[in-house]
């Protein structure tokens, strides 16, 4: 008894332990869910400001307004159906991009997410291309450069040319219909001596993303190269002054990941490469490639080289896309897919094609778990015939627990020596709960990762699935002004997800065991509380899946009767026969 009671305090301060502490704990290994994007407030569902968003440009944080820092250069503007903004003509950067097709929030009038801002505004973030080499005058930073066109789509590219001493440069400028640019640099050596030009890029960053770097999704830098992509690399070590992280590839590309958007320089895939990401100052720095050596170019001859920036939102279908038909090695994976990408994608393509079918990502998500529960239907039946099984034993368990309680290690062997001659398998009941770990795993990264996730609304107060459900029970459903602190913020979901798990396991047989009655009836509210941060799409699919799982209860249970029958007491004598081999 005092065992049963020393057992039960250990797991009861455990579950305070993690109670409290999940936050922390999921902050850094799995984090919970997007920012809510809605709040209930008297009894009505309000949309909550993007805290780290800069929507109109020119906030007090600003270090300059950003309109008139675009006002101060010549610019043409970039129009194509995914992206808005312009090419700064003094320096020949890619520097004002936002992204038309998401929102900062779900409100109408929200204003489109913004990637990419000039020098001199706050979170600068900008592209640029240029040369390097012997015997050659390369533009800089403050030339400006003449444009063949007003704007640039995709089906007008522009050429930017400006010649210098003795060399004349070109920089040949196309974009497609996602957010890839296509940057053809060319020089021509007007000169009576030979020069040697190395065409670069580089890509500047001011400061961290607002996305949380954690052990399993990766937002920073991101470089890859010979086929693999390395997440190891932090804004901190890149920013570190006198650091410079180097690689070499052949096929390969570098750049900064958030969440949902990247930026990506992508060399031509067969061309031999150095990459590297070097400080800038503060808290800024640079992702950068250049080729491993430099071309000769005589009196009269013109040299190209062609590379790509990738500037927009981590489209799946679009980045496997420009990984099979365009050659870019491992793109799709600029996506932190994680070990468990092999379930992962293919459970993102059903839903996807779920909710094509469907319209509502809510519905899709059922359906996925409706789907789910029905192929692993046989192996919960083959479950219910070993608890069956188990159940039979337990009386010949007990007296085994009895006669042997002085002698753990001979009770241990007897029981197992009993497992072998009734030929039952004590883990088989546990292989249902196995086989959906790695599905409800999937299922976390697909909603924190996948762009077609995010701002996709259910029905009523859930308007976001992947952030966490808005209607809190202790400020009374959004009726008293309070906000309650995140370990706390327990909506209508996580208690229907507490309710639904205490329902399944009253279901179950009850153990025999008296401290795992005690963890039986605490760990549904434990759990409540535990997957309340989590996004709403997770609670839902959680909560179909026990309700389908009750359902399949009582089915199987008309199926295997015993299950329902008291257990008989260790002195009595049974007949496991029938229980045991009764087909499923």
């Amino acid at each position: 008894m005092k065992d049963d009671q020393k057992n039960f305090l250990l797991f009861a301060v455990i579950a305070a332990l993690l109670l409290f502490a999940w936050p922390a704990i999921t902050g850094w290994f799995f984090p919970t869910a997007n920012p809510p994007a809605t709040q209930v407030k008297g009894g009505e569902t309000k949309v909550v400001p993007n805290p780290g968003a800069d929507p109109a440009a020119d906030t007090p944080k600003a270090i300059r307004d950003r309109k008139q820092v675009l006002a101060e250069t010549p610019r043409i503007a970039i129009e194509t159906p995914t992206v808005r903004g312009s090419l700064n003509l003094k320096g020949a950067r890619i520097d004002d991009l936002v992204l038309i097709k998401h929102k900062e929030t779900i409100a109408k009038d929200s204003a489109p997410i913004r990637l990419l801002s000039p020098s001199g505004t706050r979170d600068a973030y900008f592209a640029g291309f240029g040369w390097s080499g012997q015997g050659l005058n390369a533009p800089g930073p403050d030339t400006v450069w003449q444009a063949s066109g007003s704007k640039l789509t995709p089906t007008t590219p522009v050429t930017l040319t400006t010649t210098v001493g003795a060399q004349r440069f070109a920089i040949e400028l196309s974009v497609d219909d996602g957010y890839m640019f296509t940057v053809r640099q060319k020089v021509a050596n007007l000169g009576q001596q030979a020069i040697s030009a190395a065409g670069y890029g580089y890509l500047y960053r001011y400061g961290p993303g607002k996305d949380h770097d954690s052990m399993t999704i990766h937002a920073g830098p991101v470089v890859s190269t010979d086929g693999t992509v390395n997440y190891s690399t932090n804004y901190d070590e890149v920013a570190e002054p006198g650091a410079e992280t180097r690689f070499t590839a052949k096929g390969g590309w570098i750049g900064y990941t958030d969440i949902y958007w990247l930026t990506a320089l992508i060399p031509d895939q067969g061309m031999a490469v150095d990459m590297q990401f070097r400080p800038r100052g503060g808290l800024a720095s640079q992702a950068q490639f250049e080729p491993d050596s430099a071309r000769q170019v005589g009196p009269g001859q013109v040299v190209t080289q062609t590379s790509r920036f990738f500037a927009g939102a981590k489209d799946i279908n679009l980045l496997d896309d420009y990984e099979e038909q365009d050659g870019i090695r491992a793109f799709s994976r600029a996506i932190d897919w994680g070990w468990f990408e092999i379930f992962e994608k293919p459970i993102f393509h059903y839903l996807h094609w779920l909710f094509r079918m469907i319209g509502n990502f809510g519905v899709a998500i059922i359906a996925l778990t409706l789907t789910v529960r029905l192929l692993l239907f046989p192996i919960a039946q083959r479950q219910f015939a070993s608890m069956a099984s188990m159940r039979a034993l337990q009386p010949k368990m007990k007296a085994l627990q009895e006669r042997y309680k002085d002698d753990k290690p001979r009770q241990q062997q007897e029981i197992m020596k009993l497992y072998k001659d009734e030929k039952v398998n004590p883990l088989a009941g546990c292989l249902p709960t196995l086989l959906q770990i790695p599905i409800l795993y999937a299922l976390y990264k697909v909603l924190m990762l996948s762009i077609e996730m995010r701002h996709q609304p259910f029905i009523l107060w859930i308007k976001d699935l992947s952030a966490p459900d808005p209607l809190h029970i202790l400020n009374g459903f959004g009726l008293i002004d309070f906000t309650p602190p995140a370990f706390l913020a327990i909506g209508v979901l996580p208690i229907l997800l507490g309710i639904s798990m205490w329902a399944q396991f009253k279901l179950n047989p009850a153990p025999m065991d008296e401290v795992q009655k005690q963890m039986f009836a605490i760990m549904p509210w434990v759990l409540m509380f535990v997957m309340a941060p989590f996004a709403a799409g997770l609670q839902i699919y959680w909560i179909t899946s026990n309700l389908l799982t009750i359902a399949q209860q009582k089915f199987l249970y008309s199926r295997h009767p015993a299950l329902r029958e008291p257990v008989p007491a260790s002195g009595a004598v049974i007949d496991a026969k029938p229980t045991k081999g009764k087909k499923s």
